[in-house]
């Protein structure tokens, strides 16, 4: 039916129900006085009804105008809606929620203070955080589950749009008296593989990225225990002679705040790259994209607060 109808004629009905006249209504919508009545004989025609009828006070609905009445006010209120132009994104009245899927090596040093900073500068945007590994965020994006998702991911589809986060490294976490730093200053890989290993993988696998990299020199670990968080570790590793080979993020923010050390890894490993990774349909949301921006500056430790929303011209 909608192929057959103009549109344009409901605003012209909308106005006249306010206006009950054809010369204010062509006033109104810039429109001649013959184009108006012309549209609303189109109006008779289509509902089969005078719809408006002259009277001494001006023009006067039927019955059936007056059953269309707010029905065609609610249309051109949406549609009013529609087109109307996005207002630009403010974080201090936004309200949103968002789905971010990350490692938990991330948790702390990186979403603890970003999750501290959103309080204060976007109060109404809602962060719903998890775990995820590699593959699992990729699939969880394509899903609709998350809104982005943050890490080391390579080989992203096409339709999903990265971009770069911060380069890490891994180094071993030990406690600060433990018998590997009494042997020697800077232990080689055999010194740190006669001790067994604490893992931490989101999806329980007894083995993480720091495997596959030991495997590439025909080497492996023993691993004591997997877990699937951070929140234990520092603990596990103080009172027992237990070692975590970690990216240096994670690593520093524990030794900083307990008596564990860091230590270098003696391998040749490349840098490990996380980015961020959205899907396409995202790429020009405001809202979508100040939050990126805000995770990647929780990376830099550069986190500000928000300039003021220019007006558009």
């Amino acid at each position: 039916m909608l192929t057959n109808f103009d549109l344009n004629l409901l605003v012209v009905f909308h106005v006249l129900l306010e206006e009950r006249s054809v010369t204010r209504t062509g006033e109104r919508l810039g429109r001649t006085q013959s184009a108006i009545s012309n549209s609303l004989k189109r109006l008779r025609d289509r509902f089969e009804d005078p719809l408006l009828v002259r009277t001494p006070d001006g023009l006067s609905p039927t019955p059936r105008a007056a059953e269309l009445a707010p029905l065609v006010a609610r249309i051109v209120q949406d549609v009013n809606i529609c087109v109307t132009p996005k207002a630009d994104f403010d974080p201090a009245s936004a309200q949103a929620s968002f789905s971010i899927g990350a490692p938990d090596r991330f948790s702390l040093p990186v979403f603890l203070p970003l999750l501290k900073h959103l309080g204060k500068v976007a109060p109404g945007i809602v962060v719903n955080l998890r775990t995820t590994d590699r593959d699992y965020a990729t699939r969880l994006i394509e899903d609709g589950e998350i809104d982005l998702a943050v890490g080391w991911i390579d080989g992203t589809p096409p339709h999903l749009k990265s971009s770069f986060a911060y380069e890490d490294q891994f180094v071993c976490l030990c406690r600060r008296d433990h018998p590997l730093l009494a042997e020697t200053e800077r232990p080689s890989v055999d010194d740190i593989l006669k001790y067994s290993h604490l893992v931490v993988s989101s999806t329980s696998d007894r083995r993480a990225a720091f495997d596959a990299v030991l495997a590439e020199h025909g080497v492996k670990r023993t691993i004591a225990a997997t877990l699937m968080s951070f929140t234990i570790v520092p603990e596990l590793l103080l009172e027992s002679d237990l070692i975590g080979v970690f990216t240096h993020r994670a690593s520093e923010y524990f030794a900083s705040r307990y008596a564990l050390a860091t230590v270098p890894v003696p391998l040749e490993v490349a840098p490990i790259a996380n980015h961020l990774i959205w899907h396409c349909r995202f790429e020009e949301d405001q809202a979508h994209a100040w939050l990126r921006q805000q995770i990647e500056m929780a990376f830099t430790g550069k986190m500000r607060a928000p300039e003021k929303p220019r007006r558009r011209k």
